[in-house]
């Protein structure tokens, strides 16, 4: 008989260790399911995804990253996938019109999740109001929709590469281009050995060091005068940082701008020589008739020009000035030869 009654409470053990861990269970589903459990009330929001993303019942619904709830199910009401989710009563509050529920996921496996942003601004959504849904960056079927898309590019490229088309394309397909290239190469390998051999101007600079001395003491003087005009030292530098010069060739330059308005605007003899036509006509009149005066001149015409032409005329008159000339001489010698005046008084 005490067998008996051992057996039992054996028994009695095994089933309340049974219910306990039944109960456990269930107590940790509803956790996994969202703070939304098994003694909480009931808020429900619904949300469409154009791609569940793998969500499924009992998935994870997150606040801000805190669970909050569980999907409570999925269904397609045309071709978008309808997502009812259950929400923890307590965060109402946080989830306004301006809240957006995306598609996460748990772990790298791929387990889905709801994310919902929290928002203090906006109005509370009631009981079986929708949230607005949005789309996750980064997720695995963008970086595969991505992938494909670079690797269809670069399978394009490669084909446009083989078909000859552009340079690249050119150069693996036409020898000449290959050839041409080839012939660049080489030229520029030779200009290099001529460069290292101390050939031409660039060989000789490089390898020359009393030429790049040279080209270093013509730097240091380049970089002197320069730090010159920079102090204002010198002509140059006084004109680019003296105030005063700057302000006198300003209004020189206006001066000169002014004048040249005026001859433009016909102020003045010079610009009523660029202007006015009569006076222009008659400068040219009187030019013209000097002309005529030194053409008549030139052919000896009148006693000027026969002055000018007639020899025997020059040299007669040459000859009566030589002997005025003498006879002033003789005058000053004796003037009381050629001077005897007498005077006789009645």
């Amino acid at each position: 008989m005490p067998r008996t009654r051992t057996l039992a409470w054996s028994q009695l053990k095994i089933g309340i260790l049974a219910v306990a861990a039944f109960a456990l269970a269930t107590m940790m589903i509803f956790a996994v399911g969202g703070d939304a459990g098994l003694f909480s009330g009931n808020y429900h929001l619904k949300t469409r995804f154009p791609n569940a993303g793998g969500l499924a019942s009992g998935s994870v619904v997150r606040l801000a990253g805190v669970n909050v709830g569980a999907v409570d199910d999925l269904y397609f009401d045309g071709a978008v996938v309808e997502v009812v989710l259950r929400v923890n009563p307590d965060v109402a509050n946080k989830i306004t019109d301006q809240s957006i529920a995306q598609i996460g996921s748990v772990s790298l496996l791929g387990e889905g999740a709801v994310d919902i942003s929290a928002s203090s601004h906006g109005t509370p959504l009631v009981d079986w109001s929708y949230i607005r849904s949005g789309k996750t960056p980064g997720q695995i079927a963008d970086v595969a929709e991505n992938a494909t898309q670079t690797l269809a590019a670069a399978s394009a490229l490669i084909d446009d590469l083989r078909a000859g088309k552009g340079t690249v394309g050119k150069l693996f397909t036409e020898d000449q281009l290959y050839l041409q290239l080839s012939g660049v190469v080489k030229a520029t390998e030779d200009v290099i050995v001529a460069v290292k051999q101390g050939k031409g101007p660039a060989g000789t600079l490089i390898n020359n060091q009393a030429a790049a001395r040279n080209l270093e003491r013509a730097l240091a003087n380049l970089d002197t005068v320069t730090t010159n005009i920079a102090a204002g030292k010198g002509t140059l530098g006084t004109l680019l940082n003296d105030d005063a010069l700057a302000r006198s060739l300003t209004t020189t330059t206006d001066n000169l701008r002014d004048v040249s308005a005026g001859l433009k605007n016909g102020q003045g003899t010079a610009g009523k020589l660029l202007s006015d036509d009569g006076l222009y006509n008659r400068l040219d009149s009187v030019v013209q008739r000097l002309d005529t005066v030194v053409s008549t001149l030139n052919k000896g015409e009148g006693t000027a020009g026969k002055l000018l032409q007639d020899k025997e005329l020059y040299d007669n008159m040459n000859g009566a000035v030589s002997e005025l000339r003498g006879l002033l001489a003789e005058v000053r010698k004796d003037p009381k030869k050629y001077l005897n005046v007498k005077v006789s008084i009645f």
